[in-house]
């Protein structure tokens, strides 16, 4: 096999073939997906870093990847200093680096399939003035020579019932016709793998942590649609839920599709879709309308029945949780488990479930320096053993039919320093801070970001990543068009009841230790007696224990505490009548109230 080194040397053996000087290249598939099948992990096979997000430049004699602050020790660890130099965004950006190191009137290639026009925009407004351009390839120059690249899956599609959509697909489908008649338009193109799967209620497994099938689709304005989809993956049953409103056609069927829409109007999410679709229409002879997707925002926000369904799904997820925390309480001190050991008990424990799918993400298990790394995964490679006064943090989520978990613990073994206890009990605060705020409707999440971060800047330290972030029904464990960051994110849309949001504040000590706490919430109407607005507000979904262990009660108030005492009644009352008798004795114990007898003050952070 090639190693990565020889890849880079093939890859600019290909560019000149090509007729280009260099290649833009970024995480994600022809449907701007983050999660991505093996075939489609084409940066990763070429530069060895298997981030969920990243991006590559590639000049003639220089080549550079762009990751964000989840990824700045990760990308070092898996990428070879000689031939990648590393690039930190947002304090630079590809275009920008572009622009300082390619020549003049160079020619760097891209695959439409893979951007969109706002991302390809901004590296074309960095290099304003500069004699670059920016070429469309017929084929991808990683794909020419991957020679043992995978075959897209085409794994068998199944209908997501009523009883867990909460409405029939052909509803979904009216409210689509008639949003494209309120605004002319005469059809839609959809490519969001997750917006297909939500607008036809079926779903696959051709993600590995993500039940979606590859697919498109041009939703029409009398109702009907076309689904382009490897059409071997439909059974009979499949194929009856479709109904006849549904034409089905092969995947590879699409982009010839889209050119024969002469005339027609048709809107497209330009956030959603990539560069080479919109070409396509044009091509064809459409007009093409930029638009919101039109299930995004339906999708985001949660009927009774999906709410429900996660409710049910929390309560057995949170009992596989339960029993893993019981199960590493016992096995951790005895120092012969490891990153990679635990976290592969903790999806045998979720996995005892008949209703589990998948895991929603491959679980993050790092102890003391790993955990450092927000986004760190195990491998063989790097796996930890877990030593007799380690911090370990693990951040995991299941797959039901009924609903999407995501949930992290940081737990200690031993001892726990004076100083991990303030930074937890920090962590802690923010979270509390954020989940019994009551804010406006028409809020955006930028708005509440700093609530969860306030406790950690009293002490003059912070996190890097977002605090929250959408997740769908059976769907993405990330999920717009929602956020809580510190920023505005290009399409973000206000909070709404019936979103179901994380709520993850953390903190992370380079080369010591890592800790975060996360749950998530769904969001409700909060009646606020003499109020003049409507307000909003979160309840928790996620059921698990905080390890009280890593709490200091002096730096609580006397509100977060009934918070925690509270929480932990509910896991008691939900979670601890399906255990073991054995876990529920320990739930018990952990679960206890904080005790208040030390008399000191409480102060507010």
């Amino acid at each position: 096999m090639l190693d990565v080194r020889q890849r880079l040397l093939g890859l600019r053996a290909r560019l000149t073939q090509d007729g280009v000087d260099g290649l833009l290249l970024a995480t994600g598939d022809e449907h701007i997906t983050e999660f991505v099948a093996p075939y489609a992990q084409r940066l990763a096979w070429l530069t060895g870093f298997t981030g969920s997000t990243a991006s590559a430049a590639v000049l003639a004699n220089r080549a550079a990847i762009f990751v964000d602050s989840r990824y700045t020790q990760a990308v070092r660890a898996s990428v070879d200093a000689g031939d990648w130099s590393y690039q930190d965004v947002p304090e630079t950006s590809v275009g920008a680096w572009i622009a300082a190191n390619a020549p003049q009137g160079s020619r760097i290639g891209y695959d439409a399939r893979l951007v969109t026009r706002s991302a390809l925009a901004s590296i074309e407004e960095a290099l304003a003035g500069r004699e670059v351009t920016l070429v469309p390839l017929e084929q991808n120059p990683v794909d020419a020579i991957w020679a043992d690249q995978p075959a897209r899956p085409a794994t068998p599609v199944f209908a997501h019932g009523i009883e867990f959509s909460g409405r029939e697909a052909a509803a979904k489908h009216r409210d689509v016709a008639e949003w494209l008649a309120s605004l002319g338009g005469d059809a839609c193109v959809l490519v969001a793998l997750d917006s297909i799967a939500w607008l036809f209620n079926i779903r696959g497994s051709d993600i590995d942590i993500a039940p979606l099938n590859y697919a498109f689709a041009i939703v029409h304005r009398d109702g009907t649609a076309d689904l382009f989809i490897d059409t071997e993956k439909l059974d009979a049953k499949v194929r009856l839920h479709l109904g006849d409103s549904v034409r089905l056609a092969p995947y590879d069927d699409f982009y010839a599709a889209i050119t024969r829409l002469a005339g027609k109007t048709v809107s497209i999410d330009p956030l959603l879709t990539p560069l080479a679709v919109v070409s396509g229409l044009q091509k064809g002879g459409a007009t093409v309308r930029h638009d919101r997707d039109p299930t995004v925002r339906a999708k985001a926000v949660k009927n009774f029945v999906e709410i429900d369904g996660f409710k049910r799904a929390h309560i057995r997820d949170g009992v596989a949780l339960t029993r893993f925390l019981h199960w590493f309480s016992v096995e951790a001190p005895r120092g012969d488990q490891t990153e990679l050991s635990v976290s592969k008990r903790l999806t045998a424990f979720r996995g005892e479930s008949d209703m589990l799918h998948s895991v929603s993400f491959d679980p993050i298990s790092a102890v003391d320096a790993n955990a450092a790394l927000p986004h760190y995964w195990p491998s063989e490679e790097s796996d930890r053993a877990i030593g007799p006064d380690s911090i370990y943090l693990v951040d995991s989520g299941g797959q039901y039919p009924d609903g999407t978990t995501d949930v992290t613990r940081t737990v200690a073994v031993g001892r726990v320093s004076g100083e991990v206890k303030d930074r937890f009990t920090r962590v802690l605060k923010g979270y509390i801070a954020l989940e019994t705020t009551t804010f406006p409707e028409g809020t955006f999440g930028h708005r509440l970001d700093a609530i969860a971060r306030a406790p950690l800047w009293a002490a003059g330290v912070d996190f890097g990543h977002g605090v929250g972030h959408g997740v769908g029904q059976f769907l993405n464990v990330h999920e717009g068009p929602a956020f809580i960051m510190s920023h505005a994110r290009p399409g973000e849309t206000p909070i709404e009841a019936g979103m179901i949001l994380s709520n993850e504040p953390g903190y992370y000590k380079p080369g010591e230790y890592g800790i975060r706490t996360e749950n998530l919430l769904v969001v409700v109407a909060r009646d606020t007696p003499g109020g003049d607005r409507p307000m909003l507000g979160f309840e928790p979904l996620t059921l698990a224990p905080i390890d009280r262990r890593l709490i200091d009660p002096t730096l609580l108030s006397g509100s977060e505490v009934e918070w925690i005492d509270a929480y932990h009644a509910k896991v008691r009352a939900l979670v601890g009548p399906l255990l073991p008798s054995d876990v529920q004795s320990w739930l018990e114990i952990e679960t206890s109230p904080l005790s208040n007898s030390d008399g000191r003050a409480r102060t507010a952070f």
